[in-house]
């Protein structure tokens, strides 16, 4: 695997609080590079939601089957969340970078963090907020939390932007434009 050069396949991790843009930036630079850019795709034990498929959303595994091959270390990273399973299958990711493919990781801190450990070789970049107050009106003009949930989501994005300095690049999403040109440039450098 020859990183760094033209066409040659990475894994790129991206990490940052709820409600920083991570969605949109990563979702805009897919329309431009659809060719180019994979998502990584998570396994979970949970049941599918009305109109999620195995193999789009999520691979949808039973306990027994995810709790094997985590045991047998086909993981970059898992975590347990609400009584469910949720981990980033190895397999497809190798694969994916063997062919020259950018694989685009959206997770969450704790999971940047096991990768940094499994797949050292990954470029890691945080997304920050330009302030705490900008991220709050975001996550209030989602309309998608109640005030409790905010105020859970910005006591996490404090410990989360705390811990900013454990990856590669940080990206402050103040112009979603800029940030979109910041995080490509990371990307295919």
């Amino acid at each position: 695997m020859s990183e760094g050069k033209v066409g040659a396949g990475r894994l790129i991790v991206v990490t940052g609080p709820s409600g920083v843009g991570k969605g949109t930036i990563l979702q805009k630079l897919l329309e431009r590079y659809p060719d180019r850019i994979l998502f990584s795709i998570s396994a979970t034990t949970r049941s599918p939601r009305a109109g999620e498929e195995h193999g789009r959303e999520y691979f949808f595994w039973s306990r027994d089957e995810f709790e094997q091959k985590r045991d047998s270390g086909e993981f970059l990273e898992w975590a347990e969340y609400a009584g469910n399973l949720y981990g980033t299958p190895r397999q497809a990711i190798d694969q994916a970078i063997a062919d020259g493919q950018v694989v685009l990781l959206e997770i969450e801190l704790a999971g940047a963090r096991q990768v940094a450990q499994s797949f050292p070789s990954a470029k890691r970049i945080f997304i920050a907020p330009p302030s705490m107050e900008i991220l709050e009106s975001r996550l209030r003009q989602r309309s998608t939390d109640s005030d409790e949930q905010i105020t859970k989501r910005l006591h996490h994005a404090k410990l989360e932007i705390a811990a900013a300095n454990e990856f590669d690049i940080t990206i402050v999403n103040d112009d979603l434009e800029i940030a979109i040109q910041q995080l490509e440039s990371a990307m295919f450098d």
